[in-house]
C-alpha cells in the first residue's frame, strides 16, 4: 500500500513559495526513509529513536525559524509544513522536534543573555544537545500561575526546589529551562544542566498515548544553579505563554499531517477493500466519513497557512494560536476515529498507522492547552469577559 498519497483538495500547493514547497519535500524524503521504518518497533517498546536527533539537526529541523546561532533563518510556514511532515510520521516525532524549538531554543534566543544563547543554540541546532521545558507540575497543569516550583537566591546562586511532570525529552535533555517563583511571587526561567547536583529525572511508564516518545519527571531538590542561569529578560507567566504560543503553533500544523496520514490510509484502503462484490469505498456512508475527513483538513490546512502567514507579518495574536490549536487537533482526532472505523478490524493493529495516530492525538489534545482552555481563550477574546475558573 503506498503510504502517502497528495491531500491538497484546494490547490493549497500555489499558495506556498518554492522555498517553503522544497523544505516540506525535504522532511517528508527522509520521514519516509528514515523515520517510518523505525517507528513500529519503537511505538510497541515504548522507546524514542534518540540517534535520529542529530540526523534532524543536519535537516535545520531545530529552531527553523531563528536567525543566526546556525539556526536556519526559515520562515513560519516553511517551520510549519516541517512540524506537519514530523507528525505525518508520528506525534512523538514532532513533540521532539517542537519542545527542542519552541520550548527551549526559543525562550533562550528571546530572553536569553548574549552568552546563554551562544552557549547553546548553536548545540541545539545541531541536535548535538537536547532540551526539555519544566512548566507542568503534578497538580498544576491548566492553571501553571499556581506552580509550586521555588527558586532562592543563596548567595551567589540559585536554589530550586520543586516537581514537573510530563516533560518531553526530559531524561535525555542536557539542558532544562525551568519556571519556577521567586519571594517576590514573580515567575521566571532558569537554565538547569543535566548533571547538576539535585536534579534528576524519572521516564513516566505504561502510557497508551505517545509511547515513540521520552515523557519523564523532573525533580529538584535544594538544586543549585549559578546566577547566570537564570534568563534575565523575562518576568512573569508571560515568559512560559510565550514559549507555548511558538509550539502550540507547531502543533497546529502537526494535527493536519497525522490527519493527512489517516485519511491517506483509509482512503486507499476503502478502495481497495471489498465487501458484498465492491470496494467498500462505493459505499455511501464510507463516502460521508472520506468527504468529512478531506473538508475538515482541508479547512485545517488553510487555518494553519493563514496563521504563519500572520506570524510572519508580526499580526498572529495567541488567541488565534489558540484556535488554531484546538481545531485543527479536535478534527485529526476525529479523522483518526473515523478511519479505523473504516478499516474495521484492520485498523486496531499497527501493521496500519491508525491506531497509532489516535491514541497519539489523545495526548495532544490534552497538552499545551487542552481543547477547553482554548475554547475559553477564544470565548475572554470575543466577549471581553473571563469564564477561566467559572
Amino acid at each position: 500500500m503506498e503510504k502517502f498519497r497528495g491531500v491538497d483538495y484546494y490547490g493549497i500547493e500555489d499558495l506556498l513559495s518554492e522555498e517553503e514547497r522544497m523544505v516540506r519535500d525535504a522532511i517528508r524524503d527522509w520521514v519516509e526513509v528514515e523515520f517510518l521504518p523505525l517507528v513500529t518497533q519503537h511505538h510497541r517498546a515504548g522507546t524514542f529513536p534518540v540517534e535520529l536527533i542529530p540526523k534532524l539537526g543536519e535537516l535545520g529541523v531545530f529552531g527553523a525559524t531563528l536567525k543566526g546561532y546556525g539556526c536556519a533563518g526559515l520562515n513560519s510556514v516553511a517551520y510549519g509544513l516541517i512540524m506537519q511532515e514530523l507528525e505525518r510520521g508520528d506525534s512523538g516525532l514532532r513533540s521532539c522536534a517542537s519542545v527542542q524549538s519552541g520550548l527551549v531554543m526559543y525562550p533562550i534566543y528571546a530572553y536569553g543573555s548574549e552568552a546563554q544563547k551562544e552557549a547553546w543554540l548553536p548545540r541545539l541546532a545541531r541536535g548535538e544537545k537536547v532540551g526539555c521545558f519544566g512548566l507542568t507540575e503534578p497538580d498544576h497543569g491548566s492553571d501553571p500561575g499556581g506552580m509550586k516550583t521555588r527558586a532562592r537566591r543563596r548567595g551567589d546562586a540559585y536554589v530550586l526546589s520543586g516537581t514537573k511532570l510530563w516533560i518531553t525529552n526530559g531524561s535525555i535533555a542536557d539542558v532544562a529551562v525551568v519556571w519556577a517563583k521567586e519571594d517576590d511571587g514573580e515567575i521566571y526561567g532558569y537554565l538547569v544542566e543535566k548533571g547538576t547536583p539535585g536534579y534528576s529525572t524519572l521516564d513516566i511508564s505504561g502510557k497508551f498515548s505517545m509511547r515513540a516518545s521520552i515523557t519523564s519527571e523532573l525533580s529538584l531538590q535544594d538544586c543549585q544553579i549559578p546566577l547566570e542561569n537564570k534568563l534575565p529578560d523575562v518576568k512573569g507567566l508571560k515568559g512560559p505563554l510565550g514559549c507555548l504560543a511558538q509550539a502550540r503553533y507547531g502543533i497546529a500544523w502537526g494535527a493536519v499531517g497525522a490527519a493527512m496520514a489517516c485519511y491517506d490510509w483509509a482512503l486507499q484502503y476503502a478502495q481497495q477493500r471489498i465487501q458484498f462484490g465492491k470496494p467498500i469505498a462505493s459505499f455511501q456512508l464510507v463516502q460521508q466519513k472520506l468527504v468529512w475527513m478531506i473538508t475538515e483538513i482541508t479547512k485545517a490546512q488553510l487555518l494553519a497557512l493563514q496563521l504563519g502567514r500572520l506570524k510572519d507579518q508580526g499580526r498572529a495574536r495567541p488567541q488565534q494560536v489558540s484556535m488554531a490549536k484546538m481545531n485543527n487537533v479536535h478534527i485529526a482526532l476525529e479523522t483518526a476515529r473515523m478511519a479505523r472505523d473504516i478499516m474495521g478490524a484492520a485498523g486496531i493493529v499497527d501493521e496500519h498507522p491508525v491506531i497509532r495516530h489516535m491514541i497519539n492525538l489523545e495526548t495532544v489534545k490534552t497538552y499545551e492547552g487542552t481543547h477547553d482552555i482554548h475554547t475559553l481563550i477564544i470565548g475572554r477574546d470575543i466577549t471581553g469577559t473571563d469564564a477561566f475558573g467559572v
